[in-house]
């Protein structure tokens, strides 16, 4: 009869361990795409630029000193590096969770149960010692050891800790990332602050142009060959320049103060080569093909950690819908008096028990955290595949846009010489009456826009380099 009790429950567990396991709501499921297009749309299809460590790449020594500077205090990138220690934390709470915990308890208290209790009835009928009973108010004295222990049957501890592990890397390429972008960050604000010292020192000698001219009008106005109109609208051209050069002035202390906070310090003069600016060169760059961002690039590499890490909650999350086997034992001393408490076996206290429990009905906590993980995973699909189209997407618009730059660079060069030409030829033929001052005036004017614009192409070939090597990747390693 005994044996048959046996088997009946065990046969009622087996039968709620099936049914939870057959009642495991189903959802939709998305498998990412790592298909990428083949090529750039472009000829250069060697080894990607991304590969290459950012000390080759930014050659400037000044700008190379910035980026070390910033490595090292940058708030956003020491923020980034305390979300590593954090994420190592949650592998070691995850890796203990698999372990038995084991602690201690030592206690004392009193206790007086009721003579016309079942407690009290049997302290009475006892006698420690020959004539002498079991006193009315028992103290209570012990101490041992007790452990507990969850055996991971289904792998839900060893999935919780595999992805945290996984988080952990994400957090790691999420570092990289955030040294990608202050490294493109600060090259490109460091090469605007170039193209902005080269605009003021242009506009210092165009002043300078413009206030001979202004002295000239003066004269031609006293001999009566120019109206007072037109002295003043040289003087007013003077005063534009002016206020142009103040205008100038306040962007360079800007974007120095832009370098200077990415470099977490109060601000001081940026230390720089302000000669020789239209004479750089920008970077070879080659693209490689788009595959390769997927292992060169931060965002897409920490994108697809934490889909790894989503589809491990998945299965953690699944996990809860399965019963869980528990293991608990104790191991101490206790007595009612301090002289008997390590008298052994008398005071020995021990236990070991097995404990299998899991949910059978009511289960909507554990349905609704296992949606919510499907629904990340979905999420995490979602941003892979964005994060893949947005690297290429990247990728082609800089190619496109570094071409174009060239042949926009080379003509703004042939528009600056002949401009700059044209200012002698409009004052030799003002001076022979040949042409008047308004055309002095206009040709000036076009001349020193065409050199502001000729910097501003070459400050954005520059920037368009660095964007281009953010986008593969690099800067990083």
């Amino acid at each position: 009869m005994f044996k048959k009790n046996i088997y009946k429950g065990v046969a009622f567990v087996l039968i709620c361990i099936a049914y939870t396991a057959c009642k495991v709501p189903q959802v939709a499921q998305r498998t990412e795409n790592k298909n990428v297009p083949g090529s750039f749309n472009t000829s250069i299809d060697t080894l990607s630029s991304g590969k290459v460590q950012w000390r080759q790449f930014f050659t400037d020594p000044n700008l190379a000193s910035l980026i070390d500077t910033a490595l090292k205090n940058n708030q956003e990138l020491n923020i980034t590096l305390q979300e590593i220690e954090i994420a190592k934390n949650e592998i070691r709470a995850k890796k203990g969770e698999l372990l038995p915990t084991v602690g201690y308890r030592v206690g004392a208290g009193l206790e007086k149960v009721g003579r016309y209790t079942s407690g009290g009835a049997g302290d009475a009928s006892t006698e420690i010692t020959p004539g002498k009973e079991v006193p009315e108010v028992l103290p209570d004295y012990g101490f041992g050891i007790q452990a507990n222990w969850e055996a991971d049957i289904w792998h839900k501890l060893r999935n919780a800790k595999k992805a945290a592990v996984t988080r952990y890397l994400s957090t790691v390429e999420g570092k990289n990332f955030v040294i990608t972008n202050l490294v493109a960050e600060i090259a490109n604000t460091y090469y605007e602050l170039l193209s902005q010292d080269n605009q003021l020192e242009i506009v210092k000698k165009n002043i300078a142009l413009q206030s001979n001219a202004l002295e000239l009008m003066k004269i031609q106005k006293q001999a009566a060959r120019v109206t007072e109109l037109a002295v003043r609208k040289f003087e007013a051209e003077v005063l534009s320049s002016k206020s142009l050069e103040f205008d100038i002035q306040q962007q360079i202390t800007e974007s120095e103060n832009k370098i200077n906070f990415l470099l977490a310090r109060y601000p001081q003069t940026i230390v720089r080569d302000k000669t020789s600016f239209l004479d750089l060169v920008p970077p070879t760059i080659q693209a490689g093909i788009p595959a390769q961002l997927l292992a060169n690039r931060p965002d897409i590499k920490q994108a697809e950690y934490d889909l790894s890490a989503a589809k491990l909650d998945v299965k953690v999350a699944k996990a809860q819908f399965y019963p869980s086997l528990g293991i608990s034992a104790t191991l101490g001393y206790q007595a009612f008096n301090p002289t008997y408490l390590l008298r052994t076996p008398e005071s020995l206290a021990y236990s070991l028990a097995g404990d299998l429990a899991g949910p059978l009905i009511n289960r909507n906590a554990i349905k609704a955290e296992y949606l919510t993980a499907n629904a990340k995973q979905l999420q995490a699909v979602f941003n892979y595949e964005k994060s893949i189209l947005n690297g290429y997407m990247e990728v082609a618009n800089q190619l496109s846009n570094i071409n174009n730059l060239q042949k926009s660079y080379e003509l703004k060069s042939k528009q600056v010489l002949a401009l700059t030409q044209s200012i002698e030829i409009a004052n030799d033929l003002f001076k022979s009456t040949r042409a008047d001052y308004f055309e002095v005036l206009m040709t000036q004017r076009d001349a020193l826009q065409s050199k502001l614009e000729l910097i501003e192409t070459k400050k954005q070939q520059l920037n368009a380099v660095v964007n281009i090597y953010h986008a593969l990747g690099g800067g990083w390693n």
